[in-house]
């Protein structure tokens, strides 16, 4: 019976010291834990915390942001930037240059060249897809018929090659206190491969007494 009493008696004990040692060690453990974790906070991502404290009404206010501002910060994180490309102004595009161009050209016309009273002037330059024409008007004021062979027309670019025309409408003789003439001097576009200008030299035939010669002619 005491063998009986005494087996309970220490069970009971054993029981009692490792009830006891897990009270402590939560204990201990739970005291380690909060020391860790003093200072940490949870985060208030309530949206009403971001309101104006200074508000005179004490309503809360929300701060909105602006759709254009969050793009912005969006572009800058990813590109680098938070500017946006500049759009290339009217005056830059190259339509915008081509048009400049054209009408500069088209200021410096008409063109005059005038010898022993005999004139050559080119009025215009009218560009096509694959041909390119020079508007020619002729007169001639002197007292004796002037006569042409356009094959010794020569024409050529400012670096000096040397450019294939075919003429049409022009006369091949003008009588003296003619009227004027006009027609035009047909060239392949594919001749003015990187010409700006051209430079064109006529002289009469057979006599060869005449010089009409006109320069810095635009094509381009």
């Amino acid at each position: 019976m005491k063998r009986i009493n005494s087996t309970v008696a220490l069970t009971f004990v054993l029981l009692t010291l490792m009830f006891g040692a897990g009270i402590v060690s939560s204990a201990w453990g739970f005291a380690i834990g909060r020391e860790a974790l003093k200072g940490i906070t949870q985060p208030d991502s309530r949206p009403t915390n971001k309101v104006n404290r200074k508000n005179p009404n004490g309503r809360e206010q929300l701060t909105f942001l602006k759709e254009d501002d969050i793009l912005a910060t969006v572009k800058s994180r990813i590109g680098g930037t938070s500017k946006p490309p500049a759009s290339p102004s009217p005056s830059s595009s190259p339509q915008s240059k081509t048009g400049t161009s054209n009408n500069q050209a088209a200021a410096n016309f008409p063109l005059l060249a005038r010898d022993k009273d005999v004139a050559l002037e080119i009025t215009g330059v009218q560009q096509q897809k694959d041909s390119v024409t020079l508007d020619v008007a002729m007169k001639n004021d002197s007292n004796q018929a002037i006569k042409f062979l356009y094959s010794t027309l020569n024409v050529t670019d400012e670096r000096g090659r040397t450019i294939t025309v075919d003429t049409t409408g022009l006369p091949s003789e003008m009588p003296a206190k003619s009227d004027r003439y006009t027609g035009t001097v047909n060239i392949s576009a594919a001749l003015l491969a990187n010409a700006q200008k051209l430079s064109l030299q006529l002289t009469d035939y057979p006599d060869q007494k005449l010089q009409l010669k006109l320069s810095e002619i635009p094509v381009r």
